[in-house]
């Protein structure tokens, strides 16, 4: 059987405030990436249906 020692009340608090904000980070980033795919995709309508042309050199 294992022991685990509980922290103190305060690094308690400093842990989930901690584990709180990278949850908020994680979410931003998940947004962002979400925004990205869906802008790769239309990005990739434009340019494979011809309505954009690119000029290569």
């Amino acid at each position: 059987m294992t022991i685990f020692r509980i922290p103190p009340l305060a690094e308690q608090e400093k842990i989930a405030e901690l584990l709180s904000t990278a949850d908020q980070e994680i979410e931003l980033l998940q947004e962002s990436l979400e925004y990205l795919k869906a802008e790769k995709i239309a990005l990739m309508q434009q340019l494979l249906t011809g309505k954009w042309r690119v000029k290569v050199t």
